[in-house]
């Protein structure tokens, strides 16, 4: 953590560290999309099931090029019903680069929130992976006091914005052949 001491977190992410703020959500343990390092860190502190893939904030629908998702117009008008929100979608993303992300499902949840000051630090340091503050089974960090003391000095750097309301996460659908299904009901949409 002290590697990182007195840096903005947008310099933090693009070098690789992981921090704990808030997401359009809930608080978040969040690291570049790019990173191997900083994915398996999130991994590994939160004790996640490592089959389980990462919900990947995006600043823009341009960014899904990135991960060599091409968007047809029918999946493009669905997007475009769910972003920028609290809705999490899932696309098909097979190739074998992003399989430290995808985990063997070959697809990816994205979200292109609504705060407009998270989409301006996204497009500071590209995608972020954003799972909530919490290892795995533990109810969600409501304030930086709790997520500190989830994990400490494991993280380079907090950003407070007071007491998240204990909300839902994100809800989740997947587009498949243009269709809509629900998968996680949550809070969106």
């Amino acid at each position: 953590m002290k590697r990182f001491l007195r840096e903005k977190p947008e310099n933090v992410l693009t070098a690789g560290g992981i921090g704990i703020m808030p997401t359009d959500t809930l608080y978040g343990l969040v690291g570049s999309a790019f990173s191997k390092k900083a994915v398996a860190r999130i991994f590994k502190i939160k004790k996640r099931n490592p089959k389980k893939p990462l919900i990947v904030l995006i600043g823009s629908t341009a960014d899904l090029r990135r991960f060599c998702i091409r968007i047809d117009k029918k999946t493009g008008n669905i997007l475009s019903r769910f972003w920028p929100g609290n809705v999490s979608v899932i696309l098909s993303c097979p190739h074998r680069r992003f399989a430290y992300l995808h985990r063997g499902t070959k697809t990816l949840a994205f979200r292109l929130p609504g705060k407009k000051s998270l989409r301006a630090l996204l497009a500071k340091t590209g995608p972020l992976v954003a799972p909530s503050a919490n290892p795995e089974g533990l109810p969600p960090a409501t304030t930086v006091k709790e997520a500190r003391a989830y994990f400490g000095g494991n993280i380079d750097f907090y950003i407070s914005a007071g007491k998240r309301v204990a909300s839902k996460p994100s809800t989740l659908v997947s587009v498949r052949d243009g269709n809509i299904v629900m998968v996680r009901q949550g809070n969106g949409a």
